[in-house]
């Protein structure tokens, strides 16, 4: 069984930002000893310089091999430019060998936008590892900021990928395993046809919906199965149900 931690809306420089909440995280997540930890986008607020380096400082203490991808708040403010320098390429592929799994992590963000995209480079990019982890045998995951469907206890529908129709489709067709996302901050999954899609809420946090705390998910693959743990920073786990 191969065990990741999927964490996601950091927002580092938030009035509202959880030191607190984050370093427990971090310290779960170090006990735990996960194979990867995926970290799918706004670590920042606003894209700051320095909010970009408080964030690296506390993603440094994760133990584990990380793949991050940026988020819309993280693209604010030339943050793009900022997120390559600190954290490299914003889109990038973690091939686990050992446990046959392939993480394909894709930029959704738009300088300045709350909305996402992918993009016909990245996606011929996304469709290249694709196959290259169908030929090898390995169970496929994508991460991405922006959800792919929509998000139910979210109100109304803005920001997501305005190319998620392709996207969706091009998914569906290789039968990925797993899709996981953030953005809404509202912990998720929908499951359609063989592919399970998963959000996860803010790690740290309190921009929140109705009376939820912040969050993150600990994912269990044993070969073609998956289950997912909602851990709410008041201490409770529970299944992340899907329809």
């Amino acid at each position: 069984m191969t065990k990741i931690v999927h964490i996601s809306d950091l927002h580092t420089g938030y009035a509202q930002f959880r030191e607190d909440l984050l370093l427990q995280t971090i310290d779960e997540i170090n006990k735990i000893q996960p194979s990867a930890v995926v970290i799918s986008g706004d670590l920042t607020d606003q894209g700051f310089y320095r909010e970009f380096i408080e964030a690296k400082e506390y993603i440094d203490l994760i133990q584990p091999k990380t793949l991050i991808v940026p988020g819309n708040h993280d693209a604010r403010n030339i943050g793009d430019t900022v997120f390559e320098e600190l954290f490299g390429k914003r889109y990038s592929v973690l091939e686990l060998k050992e446990e046959a799994i392939k993480i394909i992590g894709l930029d959704s963000s738009e300088p300045d936008l709350g909305h996402g995209k992918i993009g016909r480079l990245q996606k011929k990019f996304m469709e290249d590892e694709i196959a290259d982890a169908k030929e090898k045998g390995l169970f496929i995951i994508i991460v991405l900021h922006h959800h792919i469907i929509s998000i139910p206890n979210t109100g109304r529908e803005r920001n997501i990928l305005s190319d998620a129709g392709d996207i969706l489709l091009t998914i569906l067709e290789n039968n990925v395993n797993l899709v996981l996302s953030g953005h809404k901050h509202v912990p998720h999954a929908w499951k359609m046809n063989n592919t399970l899609f998963a959000t996860a809420g803010t790690v740290s946090s309190m921009k929140l919906r109705g009376n939820t705390c912040p969050s993150y998910n600990v994912i269990d693959i044993n070969n073609q199965y998956i289950e997912i743990m909602l851990h709410n920073s008041n201490g409770t786990i529970k299944p992340l149900r899907h329809p």
